[in-house]
Parts: structure tokens; sequence; C-alpha cells
């Protein structure tokens, strides 16, 4: 609850009123006094009457690429029974607050307003809650409440298309490793036999040396499995228009594209960031208004989250634990101007995987020729990336 400015001089008008009056016993101004104090006491009364709303949303859509139309529906209903609500209210979308009518609202009726949500940045907009507020009639008292959940819109970078995928590593059981297009199934590991199992499978002469039936395990192995480290250190992208990292905007839509073709190619892929990630709103809110604060969904929902960080050291932490983890044999590694400089550390995967591309974004100059023995695409862009991926995909 909070008193008006119109509120507080009366309130003060009271008080030096109601203090002359006793003090120099003139009933006139007493009155007067106590007039304008029941009126301030009048209005906080009127003002904290609570409203019956509810509110309900509906994003259309709530997933949507940069630079595409998202709008948000907005319903209030009031709920009471006796009472028609006579309020002021705006909703909370991004930055900015729109306004909602929620004048002579009758019970039992609704008022919808439906307005554009801003997709112009990459990111996740938090819409609502929306904020009633509630005035007596003569302007003395002012009471604010937040109504319904905040809910997030995602506003995923923008997806160029990609003309094919890597080629995959077909190991032998000679340790051999080729370069196969498609799929294959090879040898993985041992393991015991149990019911059920075909007995082709059986591996007879490790059987025979350890005394029980061992069953061979095979796995697609020459299916092009993809790592792509994501660098979102600040010192990376240092470079700024408007306020905005354009480096690291263009290196995630490259990382929304490779994802977005890995997906359709039915391939696995992991989305690594170098520094660690903060949480970013689920799909619901809480009751109180707030952003219920939980992991993202998916690749493109944690793109859509993704920040910067001040850690400088992470990307030597992350190549520490690909090195360890191995989770594929494709490596990319999405950087900006300032992040040249760890490439060395990459190079140093190039035994743990097999084919390691780096794309740099938004570098003034070309990166040298054989930088730490990897391959290395300049592009200024997303797109630009995208058009130079086919030249690259058999690294």
């Amino acid at each position: 609850m909070g008193i008006t400015a119109r509120g507080v001089g009366l309130l003060v008008a009271a008080v030096v009123l109601l203090g002359t009056g006793f003090r120099f016993a003139y009933p006139e101004l007493t009155l007067l006094g106590a007039a304008a104090g029941a009126a301030v006491g009048y209005a906080a009364l009127v003002a904290a009457w609570r409203p019956r709303l509810t509110v309900t949303r509906r994003a259309d859509p709530d997933r949507v690429a940069r630079g595409e139309p998202a709008s948000m529906t907005l319903t209030v209903r009031n709920t009471g029974r006796l009472r028609s609500a006579n309020l002021l209210a705006e909703d909370r979308c991004g930055q900015r607050s729109v306004p909602v009518p929620v004048l002579r609202l009758r019970p039992g009726r609704d008022t919808e307003v439906r307005y554009d949500v801003p997709t112009h940045r990459r990111g996740v907009v938090p819409v609502g809650p929306l904020r009633v507020t509630r005035r007596d009639p003569l302007g003395l008292v002012a009471v604010a409440r937040p109504y319904g959940a905040a809910v997030p819109v995602w506003v995923y970078p923008r997806v160029h298309p990609l003309t094919a995928v890597p080629t995959g590593a077909g190991r032998s059981l000679d340790g051999r490793v080729d370069g196969v297009p498609h799929g294959s199934i090879t040898f993985n590991s041992l393991r015991e036999y149990v019911v059920g199992d075909e007995l082709r499978r059986v591996h007879w002469r490790t059987s025979a040396r350890v005394g029980e039936l061992m069953v061979r395990e095979n796995v697609d192995t020459s299916l092009p499995r993809l790592v792509v480290l994501l660098d979102n250190r600040a010192a990376a992208h240092s470079q700024r228009v408007g306020g905005v990292a354009e480096s690291f905007e263009s290196a995630c839509e490259a990382a929304a594209s490779i994802v977005t073709a890995a997906h359709r190619a039915d391939l696995p892929m992991v989305l690594l960031f170098a520094a660690a990630e903060a949480d970013a709103p689920a799909e619901t809110g809480t009751p109180d208004g707030k952003a219920d604060l939980g992991p993202a969904l998916g690749p493109l929902d944690r793109l859509a989250a993704a920040e910067l960080s001040g850690d400088a050291d992470a990307v030597r932490a992350a190549t520490t634990r690909l090195r360890q983890d191995r989770l594929g044999d494709t490596l990319i590694f999405l950087t900006g101007p300032g992040g040249r400089d760890e490439l060395g550390h990459l190079g140093g995967l190039r035994g743990a995987y097999p084919s390691v591309l780096v794309g740099v974004f938004g570098a003034a100059e070309p990166t040298p020729p054989g930088a730490a023995g990897l391959v290395v695409v300049d592009a200024a862009d997303g797109a630009q990336f995208a058009a130079e991926w086919d030249g690259v995909r058999r690294w």
C-alpha cells in the first residue's frame, strides 16, 4: 500500500490542523483535521479491497526464432459476485509495460488483450505478472498487487540450413579408423551371456578362456557423434555493438544450425558451454507471480537463455573434461575474436576427437592458416558459417 502525494499532503494537513486546534482551542480547526484524517483512513480501506481476478495467458507461439512474430493473449476475468472491478492494470513484457483495460469489469465478465512480444533479440522474454493498481475515488491511496504467473517466451537464434553433416569414424578390431559416410555395426565390448541372447553372438574363444559364455556387444560407431562446444566467455566476445556482443549471437546461430541439422539427420549430438550455464526460467511461473527458475528444456532453449560469463579459464577446464570423457568423434568449437588464443588447447584434443573444426566469428583479421593444426572457419555471422559448412564438412 502506498500513499500518493495528495494523500501525504492531506495527512500532514490533518496533523497540523488537529495539533493547532487542540493547542489553541479552535474547534473548527480540530473538526477539519479530524475530517482530513478520516478521509485518509477511508481511502486506505477502499484501496485495501482485493478484487477477485483470474488471469490466464496464451503465447502464440511460446518458442520462436529471432525476428519471427509472436504474440501474447491475456484474459482477465472478474470472479467476484457483487462488485465491479474498477482498476488500473498493466502487464510486463520484457522491459516494457502494456496497458490492460480493467475499468468497470462486472462480476463474471472478462476482458482480453492481445499484444506482440518483442523478438528482435535472442533470449528469454519474461511476460508478466499482471500488475493491478487500485485507488480510492479521491486519489489519496494506491495499492498495487501482482496477479497471475510470469511465463517466458523463448526467442531462439536464427537457424541457417546446412547441406550436410560430417562423416563418422568407423573403428575396426585391429584399431584402424576409417571415414564412413553411413552407420555400420561393429564390435564394441564383451559381456556375460544372459538367457535370450542369440548364440551366434557368443564369442567362443573368450568363453573358453574365462570358463563362461561371453557375448559380443555391437555398436554403430561409424555414426557421427557431434560435440558442439560454445565459447560463452565474455573475454572471447569483447566487441560490443549497442551493448550486444554480435560475435556471440553469430556463434549461437551457428550452434542452433548444427543442432537442427543433427536432429533432422537423427544423429547423436551434445551441446556444451565453455562456462557453466546460468539457470533459465522454466515454462511456468509460481503463484506469487515470480518466474520459476529451473533448467532449460532442450538445446535450443539453452541457446536462447545463453549468456556471457566472466570465467576466463573456462575453455581450459572444458577441454580437460572433453579429453577425459570423449563424448564423440566430431568436435566443433564456436568462439569469437578473443577465443583464438585458446586454439592450442583445442589442438591437444585431436587424439581424442578425429575431427575438430573451429568457427571464429567477428574477427577483424583472418585466423593464421594451420593454427594448432585445426580446420578453422572465419565467418562474419551465422549465415556465412552455414555457407562455408559444405566445403569443410569432411574435415
